[in-house]
């Protein structure tokens, strides 16, 4: 442990591995079985519980408190923890709760973006490259892909999944699942167009970008259900990485996965 970096008004658990270059600012706590990996910084503070597992070079911002026990009455004292993945960020007042017996542990992937007051719900699982905008509420179970990005005072229901490099509009109610590769908005949330901006920053052609935008026309415009949708796509396009990931994504919802936008679709959901 390198005294220097680690200021005198804060507190370290005997146990705790804290390890070389680790930055930490006066009141924060550090309790038992906790391993925070080289070159992070942890603001003032911050409190990092039991089962913490934080990776190389991630920041962390005053207020945070990571691995508190989890919000699920179904919870009994099991030994879990959160895994935090390096160079992410983990903005003020950020909590994120540890695993349950369900999957024993929470996971944040690496270079992730977590804003200001959100949450991350017991048993999560985070991927890479993600952005959670402020007052984010992840729910328990969640899984959500690489470069998925929620804006700001998004809810995510229980359970739900949330494709890779999708992009879902601020203040969003999310209760079914959201397919990779789209933007997703409206009240209810609704199919909103393929992410193409999204994807073309993160370097995928344009004649990929077509394929997608074809994939999902017979997904949401055709008139087909989704096992018709699916079957047609497996037989008509050719196999690629991207149609994969499309296919298996929706036929292993388990909610269901987002409607296309219209009229119909707000008539249910104001229960008309």
């Amino acid at each position: 442990m390198n005294e220097i970096m680690i200021h005198p008004h804060t507190y370290i658990h005997h146990n705790a591995k804290v390890a070389t270059n680790v930055k930490i600012d006066p009141f924060s706590v550090i309790h038992q079985n906790v391993e925070i990996g080289e070159g992070t910084w942890i603001g003032s503070n911050v409190t990092i519980m039991d089962g913490a597992r934080i990776g190389k070079n991630c920041r962390i911002f005053p207020g945070a408190v990571i691995s508190a026990a989890p919000q699920d009455l179904k919870f009994e004292g099991e030994v879990t923890s959160v895994e935090i993945g390096d160079n992410t960020t983990i903005r003020e007042f950020v909590t994120i709760h540890r695993g349950t017996k369900d999957k024993w542990k929470t996971v944040v992937g690496k270079n992730c973006l977590i804003m200001a007051y959100s949450h991350i719900a017991h048993d999560c699982e985070i991927g890479d490259n993600c952005i959670m905008s402020n007052n984010t509420q992840i729910a328990g179970h969640v899984v959500m892909g690489d470069y998925a990005i929620l804006a700001g005072m998004c809810a995510v229901h229980q359970f739900v999944k949330i494709g890779q490099h999708s992009f879902i509009a601020g203040g969003s109610l999310v209760q079914k699942d959201v397919p990779p590769y789209i933007k997703a908005g409206r009240t209810p949330l609704s199919y909103a167009g393929v992410n193409s901006v999204g994807l073309k920053r993160k370097g995928f052609t344009v004649e990929k970008i077509n394929e997608i935008l074809d994939i999902y026309r017979y997904v949401y415009n055709k008139g087909m259900n989704t096992t018709q949708a699916m079957d047609y796509i497996e037989e008509e396009f050719p196999v690629t990485d991207e149609r994969d990931e499309i296919v298996t994504f929706i036929r292993e919802s388990g909610r269901g996965i987002i409607k296309r936008f219209s009229k119909n679709s707000i008539d249910e959901d104001l229960g008309n």
